[in-house]
């Protein structure tokens, strides 16, 4: 009894001794779970798909795309901010997360303090687009358009909530004219809804909208980036035309650890991300996807861009008037 006591003993001892061995490691000793708040296959999927072996070589662990959709969202963020602080939870956070607080204050999450903010890893904006034989060809022709209401138009949206909806909502508020919302059940639906002449014009995500406009099928006006996009020449930025910042509405996409992950943790994780994004092909990944590279001087200063963010989408939220319901 004695002798068996003894083994139980050091078994547990031992045990306790690997436990400790494994938690004294240095992180990341695993491999990484990113969660994406889209469905497999979409941009920002493919995104970070592409980019998770480079982000794994970084890290010195592969990375797993964990796809938790739902909610605009909100179900990854609530899922990712219940995960263990140990830094391998990783969100795919955006301003996507940001709009849906400022939509819907009384959701249980909060983008802003339930999350470490690590860095921006990508930022896209969206394009004003008409049909290709739209008799809109600048944005003064809209605008007039619009101003004169000799006819409503209207616009196109992915759903309520969506860039597109903000960006429309935004770009008729800051004109105090009017237009009529025709939200679609997803993004795919509005090049076919502008080619048919069913929806005037639409504020579509550069990777949707670029693609169409080269092609023949849209016809590009504005951009809502501060600056010109080089694969739309001659394009000018909104900002350019309706002077206010409000009009510059840049989608991004970064990584936010669970609150209270260690600081060494983030530090890591931040080293590596920084050093993935300067390979040269994740530069060219990105861009077929529509998106450019962007990267967080610091964790610091990604938070203080994520607070900036919160406050100007909440403005906007309040200038369109925009609801959930």
């Amino acid at each position: 009894m004695q002798r068996r006591t003894f083994c139980l003993g050091a078994l547990g001892a031992g045990l306790t001794l690997h436990a400790a061995a494994r938690a004294a490691q240095p992180y990341p000793a695993k491999a990484v779970r990113i969660v994406v708040p889209y469905a497999a296959g979409g941009g920002p999927d493919i995104m970070v798909r592409q980019f998770g072996p480079v982000l794994g070589a970084a890290l010195g662990q592969p990375i797993v795309v964990d796809n938790k959709v739902g909610a605009g969202g909100v179900l990854a963020a609530q899922h990712a901010a219940q995960a263990p602080a140990d830094g391998y939870t990783v969100l795919l956070g955006s301003n996507s997360h940001l709009i849906q607080k400022a939509l819907q204050p009384s959701l249980m999450f909060d983008p802003v303090n339930d999350f470490v903010p690590v860095t921006v890893i990508a930022t896209s904006p969206t394009v004003l687009v008409v049909a290709a034989d739209s008799p809109y060809r600048t944005v003064q022709d809209l605008v007039a358009a619009l101003r004169t209401q000799s006819r409503k138009l209207n616009y196109a949206s992915g759903g309520i909530g969506s860039g597109a909806h903000l960006g429309g909502a935004t770009f008729v508020s800051l004109l105090k004219a009017d237009a009529v919302h025709i939200p679609f059940k997803g993004s795919v639906e509005i090049p076919i809804s502008l080619q048919r002449g069913d929806t005037d014009f639409s504020f579509t995500i550069a990777g949707t909208a670029i693609p169409q406009v080269k092609s023949g099928k849209l016809r590009a006006l504005a951009v809502t980036s501060r600056e010109p996009l080089p694969e739309l020449p001659g394009i000018p930025p909104l900002y350019d035309i309706l002077h206010s910042e409000l009009a510059v509405q840049e989608f991004w996409f970064g990584l936010w650890l669970p609150r209270k992950s260690p600081a060494e943790t983030v530090a890591k994780l931040f080293e590596a991300t920084t050093a993935a994004l300067q390979d040269a092909s994740v530069k060219s990944l990105f861009e077929a996807t529509g998106n450019r590279v962007i990267r967080s001087d610091s964790p610091q200063a990604d938070a203080a861009f994520v607070r900036s963010e919160y406050r100007k989408w909440a403005d906007i939220v309040k200038l369109t008037g925009i609801t959930a319901g």
